[in-house]
């Protein structure tokens, strides 16, 4: 998904239950600016707390420019608030609900399919 939406070099580093960094990637603004950004997909049917994103944030090295945490889950209010705490590198976070419209909107894994419903009014016939 990541390639597909510009980043390049894209590597998957990571393996279930690792804990920390699962992949790292470069997106590259109009040829001019590039951030190293680097990932961490959580399968979670839930809610994903702070705690994983000050995990997440102390997995990170210097040379990173930004994080990104990916989940099929939905991040608290409080997680929200601490990926973007002053004073911190800043993580952008992408939901379920995010990750399938990125998904459908890319056509990766699925397939959309819109269907019309017709059905005949009997009784406006009937009153002809």
């Amino acid at each position: 998904m990541l390639r597909e939406l510009g980043f390049e070099n894209v590597i998957v580093t990571g393996k279930p239950n690792d804990g920390g960094i699962d992949g790292k990637g470069i997106l590259r603004l109009g040829r001019i600016l590039s951030f190293h950004v680097v990932f961490q997909a959580k399968r979670y049917k839930d809610t994903v707390s702070p705690n994983v994103i000050r995990d997440f944030r102390g997995s990170l090295s210097a040379n990173v420019d930004k994080g990104l945490v990916i989940t099929t889950g939905r991040f608290t209010r409080e997680a929200r608030k601490e990926a973007q705490r002053d004073g911190a590198l800043p993580i952008d976070l992408i939901d379920g609900e995010e990750l399938a419209e990125r998904l459908k909107e890319l056509e990766l894994g699925v397939k959309v399919k819109m269907i019309e419903e017709i059905t005949i009014n009997n009784k406006w016939y009937n009153e002809l």
